[in-house]
């Protein structure tokens, strides 16, 4: 018989009880799987474009590639409507088993997809939906796993219960890295392009079955089971953009610097490093794990900075630090390992700043009975705009002999957010339902 996760009340930063230390590792856990699962997708898009797409010219098939990526991303605020909703009407143990259950199951899909060779426009028609439920599922998992992890914290560690939110993230997208690296160590360049990109999307569906099974053996969390009761009879969907829509507004703008920040240095970066330097993919692939790595250990340390001296403070340097960063990070990056190693260490753990406190932060502004859509709505949205859209704006702008101004985007986008932390009320202390 399940049992309700304690929510401590005490201010002081207690020791975490096994309930929520089995909480932070189903969800994290979870989160891990699913994230390598929607990132596997950009680690092998320079492979598998050709296999999918009409065109005889390379940049085009990968413009289609990433321009699919980009799809995906259309589905999250609808995963996040969705979803956040079922979370908030049925519990967050049950959004949190579904989101990863349909995330798997289309990366599998992928795995298994004709080439347009074989079957014709049938064959990118198949990646477009796979890709769309991806993101309808991504949509919801963010919202859910947050409030999950946040709900379940005591007043004084609910920055870094939170921050394993995105150590999950990180550690899913260290995941697709090294499945990424060790096919590539394993299999060369011809076999990665006619079959080994398949054995990557397999290997990271395949991995959603235990991460299926670590979440449905939680509990569900104590500030639900207190709401069920006092149930709003609106969906949580209108109620975010009507009674909670400056809240809403406020997380896009939360999120909207960080999620640019992370998916140029977390997502972008082995694909990019490739394509614009000649760097091998191998190297850019180790890279890419040597900055995760770091990363995994930052996370929890400024989670736990953020509790001491607030949300806001960790944010500023975040933001400004990666809008200054822009223009030496991107203009100085070439074709050298310990060089291009450096560069995206350094934009992970300025990002870092922002995985540590955004579970946190955005869970602060709503109330239990649409918490979970509330985060998971705003925030895809954000994603969508200024996460998903990156890969593609990036490549176009190479593509047309303007990759020497990208970093301007950056750190416009990074300055914005910025500011808007700086404007924002602090929410450390702040009391939840």
């Amino acid at each position: 018989m399940e049992t309700t996760l304690p929510v401590d009340v005490v201010e002081r930063p207690l020791p975490l009880t096994p309930a929520q230390k089995k909480a932070i590792a189903a969800a994290t856990l979870g989160t891990i799987v699913e994230f390598a699962d929607w990132v596997i997708y950009a680690t092998f898009a320079s492979l598998f474009s050709r296999h999918f797409f009409p065109a005889n010219n390379e940049m085009a098939s990968l413009l289609s590639a990433f321009a699919v990526f980009a799809v995906g991303f259309i589905m999250r605020p609808v995963g996040g409507a969705v979803l956040g909703a079922y979370a908030d009407r049925h519990g967050r143990k049950k959004g949190l088993t579904l989101s990863v259950a349909l995330m798997s199951g289309s990366t599998v899909v992928i795995a298994l997809c004709p080439t347009y060779a074989t079957i014709g426009m049938t064959a990118p028609v198949i990646l477009v939906l796979a890709r769309l439920v991806q993101g309808f599922a991504a949509g919801g998992e963010f919202g859910s796993a947050s409030t999950y992890l946040v709900e379940t914290a005591a007043p004084s560690r609910r920055a870094f219960a939170g921050s394993w939110q995105y150590f999950g993230i990180n550690a899913g997208v260290l995941v697709a890295a090294l499945i990424g690296y060790m096919l590539t160590r394993w299999l060369d360049t011809e076999q990665m392009a006619a079959w080994g990109w398949r054995l990557g999307f397999a290997v990271a569906g395949l991995m959603g079955v235990v991460a299926l099974w670590i979440r449905v053996s939680v509990a569900e969390t104590g500030a639900f089971q207190r709401k069920v009761a006092h149930r709003a009879a609106a969906h949580p969907s209108l109620l975010v953009v009507t009674r909670h829509w400056r809240a809403s507004l406020r997380v896009i703008g939360i999120a909207m610097a960080g999620n640019l920040s992370l998916y140029l240095w977390l997502v972008l970066f082995p694909t990019l490093a490739h394509v614009r330097t000649g760097l091998s993919l191998q190297d850019a692939f180790s890279a890419s794990v040597i900055s995760i790595v770091l990363s995994l250990v930052a996370i929890p340390l400024l989670g736990k900075l953020a509790d001491r001296i607030g949300r806001k403070p960790v944010l500023v340097a975040f933001a400004g630090g990666s809008a200054l960063f822009a223009w030496p990070g991107l203009h100085f990056l070439a074709n050298d390992f310990w060089l291009a190693t450096a560069i995206v260490s350094v934009g992970m753990l300025l990002s870092c700043g922002f995985s540590a406190t955004a579970a946190a932060v955005m869970a602060e502004q709503f109330p239990a009975e649409v918490r979970a859509t509330g985060v998971a709505l705003p925030y895809a949205i954000s994603v969508t705009l200024f996460g998903g859209s990156l890969p593609y704006i990036m490549t176009s702008m190479s593509n047309a002999g303007w990759a020497g101004y990208s970093w301007a985007y950056i750190a416009a986008v990074c300055a914005a957010g910025c500011l808007v932390y700086a404007l924002m009320p602090e929410t450390k202390g702040k009391a939840l339902d």
